[in-house]
Formats: structure tokens, C-alpha cells, sequence
């Protein structure tokens, strides 16, 4: 299993021979030979270095910890995570401080026998870096828990355990708003994670409200998007000084946006006509379903058992980035588990072998191309990434994915860049159904720790 050095040690970037783990994590050791004889002033001189040492290397951790954290499965038999309010499976992660609603936890792990697995819940500020808040702030009942409800597959050639468990539990409730990372490891072990996973707690005491528009600069205004914001503060005593908005499109996080407060209108805090506030407008999410393995549905072209797994051909992609918009209804890069012919979908859909392929003569020289959407985690890194083959003048990619139906999207990665581009594969529209997500935190000078005031959805055009 990762630890918990390696989970922050993959966020910050790997360990190299001249950043030895034990020197990041302040394992510092001064040892003098037997019988060596110190003056005092050399004795000072190598305790002034041992400190000057340590304390650059805890400054390491502390920047280290401070690094956002994002969803992801840290091991490759954790598949099919999701994160989701009870009864709704397509519904963001996202509670009401107060409220009586749970969120339900669900993942597979490819093994034979179930180990004992247990979650850690912690808080983190407006950008998704953990921050000092201790788990009595921010919750009344245990901050760690068991998860012992599991069921083994049935009727699949390729066996797995299926794992769920609901958040908080039943005798807890959250106290504090914001957001919060949820990790999934090894019972008696938080340093063995397996999977992280990232949810909001907002406590919706202002009235947030939004909507999109033209661009305001009048660039690009058949391919962008501009979400503009209005805050009605009511009885938050700080004003736009201590608010911090951010806005999100559909499920990406390499583009989120922090929007700039921009003035006063009829009472109302304004945050537009800023340049954070225009997206490129992005194309309808490609898709296929694998729901039915004996009979290829949509978007795949074949799809048959070999040595005991299932493989499937998709339809190969096509640069969409000169065409013509096309209006098309989608999950809008989400995932539903679904097996067309079983009864209990969970239990009895199979795993199979996803194979995409996006013809071209020559592969990117300024970047990489990635598989963007919930069936990656939304990330931009290895697992999304596709490996472009010069004998078949393609870029290709295979994913292990449960049956069921899947949306996503190329994205396009200039190198030494964090965030994907939709201009070079997909193209830019301004019709295209973007949903928007606006937070608004909150954090007066007495606050320990960022409140979730507010989240509004907006739904573009």
C-alpha cells in the first residue's frame, strides 16, 4: 500500500538522490565516534548546522503538506470509485452543514480475499490543501471509522469485492463547513491509503447566485463562456474582504477559476467582466456504452472475451477541433455502472478492457493527450494520459473499466503546463452545456479554517 510519505511525496513531485525521504521528513542524525574529543566551539558550530538543517527540512514539510490534494486510487486493483449523496449517483459530493443527509462511499478492489479497511476524514481550506483544524472542530464523533460492509462478485469472469459505507456515521455530524478529504486505507494503518476522495460541507447562510453571458472583452465570442456571480451577504459581518469565490467547470479542477470581486450592484457583491471569469466554451462530451457485452452498443465496434477478460473496441476518436458543433446530450463526463442482461448491476457487471485509439499522422511535439472525465479521475497525469504508436499513426490508450456508460473528453497538455486545453481536439463553442459549480468560502480574522458559505450550480448556455 502507498503510505502516507508516499500519497504527499506524489503530490509534491518524487523523491530524488539528492532529496533522500529521511531528510524531507526531518530524520536528521548526528552521530560523533567513539572517543572524538569536541571543543565547545566546534560543538556549537555542529548543532548550529544539525538546526539549520532540521529546520529547512520542516519547512519542506510544511510547504510539502500544504499541496492541494485531489481524488484518486492510489493502488491499480482500486477501480470504480464514487462519492455521492444517498439515492442520487450523479449528484456532486456535497452536504448541508445541518442537514441529515449522508454520502455514500462505494469502490472495487480486484483481490481474493477482503482485506480490513478503515477511512480518515480531514479538512481542508478554500484550495484543497489540509489545514490545522483538529477532527473535534470540525466534527462531533469519530473523524475515523471501520468499513466493514462488503459483497463479493458473482457471475464475472474477473472476481472483485465490492466495498461501500456512509458518510458521517450515524452517531456524527459535521460542525464545520468546508472542504473535506476523505482517504480509504488499511485498518490500523492511516499511512496505507488506497484511495482519496474530496467532498464540500456548506452551511448555504447567503444567497449565491450566477449566470453566464457573452464574453465581456468581446474576444472569442462564438467559442467562450463568462460565468458571472452575485452575493447577497445578509448577515455575514465581513463583506468581499474575507469571501473567496471560486468557479468550476463541469468536473475539472486544472481549470478552476478564483473569481475577483468586481463592485456593488443594487446591494448585491458583484464578481464579473474579470478575465478569470471567461472559460473556453469546450464541445459535447464523447461517449460509449458498455453495458451490453454481447452486442456492441454505442460508439464501440467490437467487443468479445479473450483468456478469461473482456475487450473492447471503441470507435476511433476524431479531432473535432475544425468541426461544426453538434448538440448531443451526455453525462457530461460522468460514469453510471450499468450490465444491460444482469439483475444486480454492483455485483455482476464485468470489468472490461476499454481500448481508444485517435488516429493522426504525427504525434503533439508541444504536448500530451489525456482521457479527461470521472472515468479518470478528472486528472491529468500517466493513467489519462495516451501513448501516441508510430506503427499504427495513432495515439492509443487501454483502461480497465466496469461495464456501464462512460463520458469524456480529449484534452490537449502543453508541456510544462498544469492546465488542458480543449482548442486542439475538441474546439470551442459557446453553446456547448457546460455546468458550473460556484463556491463561496468565507474566513474572518477570529476563523481557524475557511467556511463553505454558499454553492450554486449554473447550468450554460
Amino acid at each position: 500500500m502507498y503510505s502516507l510519505r508516499e500519497y504527499l511525496g506524489s503530490i509534491r513531485g518524487p523523491l530524488s538522490a539528492d532529496r533522500p525521504i529521511d531528510s524531507l521528513w526531518g530524520g536528521i542524525h548526528y552521530f560523533a565516534p567513539s572517543g572524538c574529543r569536541m571543543d565547545f566551539f566546534a560543538y556549537l558550530c555542529s548543532m548550529k548546522r544539525i538546526l539549520s538543517i532540521l529546520y529547512i527540512a520542516l519547512a519542506t514539510n510544511s510547504l510539502s503538506i500544504a499541496q492541494a490534494v485531489s481524488d484518486s486510487a492510489w493502488r491499480p486493483y482500486v477501480k470504480t470509485v464514487l462519492l455521492h449523496p444517498e439515492g442520487t449517483s450523479l449528484s456532486p459530493p456535497l452536504l448541508t452543514l445541518g442537514g441529515t443527509n449522508r454520502l455514500e462511499l462505494s469502490f472495487d478492489l480486484l483481490l481474493d480475499q477482503p482485506p480490513e479497511l478503515a477511512y480518515t476524514l480531514r479538512h481542508c481550506d478554500a484550495f484543497w490543501r489540509p489545514d490545522s483544524l483538529e477532527p473535534y472542530e470540525f466534527l462531533t464523533g469519530f473523524h475515523s471509522a471501520p468499513i466493514t460492509d462488503y459483497q463479493f462478485s458473482f457471475t464475472t469472469l474477473r472476481p472483485y469485492i465490492h466495498y461501500s459505507h456512509s458518510i458521517p456515521e450515524p452517531y456524527a455530524q459535521f460542525s464545520h463547513s468546508g472542504n473535506y478529504l476523505l482517504t480509504v486505507h488499511l485498518a490500523g494503518n492511516p499511512d496505507s491509503i488506497l484511495l482519496s476522495r474530496r467532498f464540500r460541507v456548506s452551511e448555504q447562510c447567503v444567497s449565491l447566485s450566477g449566470e453566464t453571458s457573452l464574453p465581456y472583452d468581446g474576444i472569442g465570442i462564438t467559442s467562450r463562456q463568462e460565468v458571472d456571480a452575485y452575493v447577497e451577504t445578509g448577515s455575514w459581518p465581513g463583506g468581499a474582504t474575507y469571501l473567496t469565490l471560486v468557479a468550476e467547470q463541469n468536473g475539472r479542477s486544472d481549470n478552476r477559476r478564483t473569481l475577483v470581486f468586481s463592485g456593488y450592484d443594487r446591494g448585491r457583491l458583484t464578481y464579473r467582466h474579470r478575465p478569470p471569469n471567461v472559460f473556453d466554451g469546450g464541445n459535447n462530451f464523447r461517449f460509449f456504452d458498455a453495458s451490453n457485452l454481447h452486442t456492441p452498443m454505442y460508439n464501440i465496434v467490437r467487443i468479445e472475451p479473450y483468456g478469461g477478460e473482456y475487450y473492447a473496441i471503441l470507435r476511433p476518436e476524431e479531432d473535432r477541433s475544425r468541426k461544426h458543433y453538434v448538440v448531443e446530450t451526455t453525462l457530461g463526463g460522468g460514469m453510471k455502472v450499468n450490465a444491460w442482461d444482469r439483475h444486480n448491476s454492483t455485483l455482476e457487471a464485468e470489468y472490461v478492457w476499454v481500448n481508444f485509439s485517435l488516429p493522426m499522422a504525427q504525434p503533439f511535439l508541444d504536448g500530451s493527450v489525456h482521457i479527461v472525465g470521472a472515468l479518470t479521475d478528472w486528472r491529468l497525469d500517466t493513467l489519462s494520459r495516451m501513448d501516441y504508436n508510430p506503427q499504427y499513426r495513432a495515439y492509443t490508450k487501454r483502461l480497465l473499466l466496469k461495464q456501464g456508460y462512460y463520458a469524456y473528453q480529449l484534452l490537449l497538455l502543453p508541456a510544462g503546463k498544469s492546465e488542458g486545453v480543449t482548442s486542439r481536439l475538441e474546439g470551442n463553442h459557446r453553446e456547448t452545456p457546460n455546468q458550473y459549480t460556484l463556491n463561496l468560502y468565507g474566513r474572518l480574522p477570529s476563523d481557524r479554517a475557511d467556511r463553505l458559505l454558499a454553492v450554486t450550480v449554473i447550468q450554460a448556455p
